[in-house]
């Protein structure tokens, strides 16, 4: 089932967006934190969801300012895309976490790199220990561990 054009135009057309109306489509290009970054910043985001097998492509082409994909697979609909997209982007808004640093520590916000891995007390729980420098309160070796860690990571996973 191919859902119709109109319901979609009469919908926007109702909102009168200023800011981008996005097509959640397997379609699209793959969504990113560069895209969270650039809608949070906007007066206002409108995500469009399809479900089943498509949407009129008129859609795509005449109403949706671009057509995005949280990756290489199919959903059932656009809702879980959706959801994905709009609590990637509310987290970057001012007041939604407590302050700057933790979205700036978290991984993809300096562009491609994973983050260092988190860790808590105990130092050691069941045989597993916490890394010895991050105990040691040297905050220079600590920081140089973080990102010895997270380009090890990023690495890994062939920079993805």
């Amino acid at each position: 089932m191919v859902l119709k054009p109109e319901p979609f135009f009469e919908a926007v057309d109702s909102l009168a967006p200023s800011g981008p109306v996005v097509l959640l489509s397997a379609r699209g290009r793959t969504f990113t934190h560069d895209d969270s970054v650039r809608y949070a910043v906007q007066s206002d985001l409108t995500l469009l969801c399809g479900h089943y097998k498509d949407v009129d492509q008129r859609v795509a082409d005449h109403l949706a300012t671009e057509e995005i994909s949280l990756g290489r697979f199919v959903l059932s609909g656009g809702e879980i895309g959706a959801l994905a997209v709009a609590d990637s982007v509310v987290r970057l808004l001012p007041g939604a976490m407590g302050d700057h640093d933790s979205a700036a520590t978290d991984s993809f916000y300096d562009g491609a790199s994973l983050s260092a891995p988190s860790y808590t007390r105990p130092a050691e729980y069941r045989g597993h220990a916490v890394p010895e420098v991050l105990r040691t309160g040297d905050h220079r070796r600590i920081e140089e561990w973080r990102e010895a860690e997270a380009m090890r990571r990023t690495a890994e996973l062939g920079g993805e």
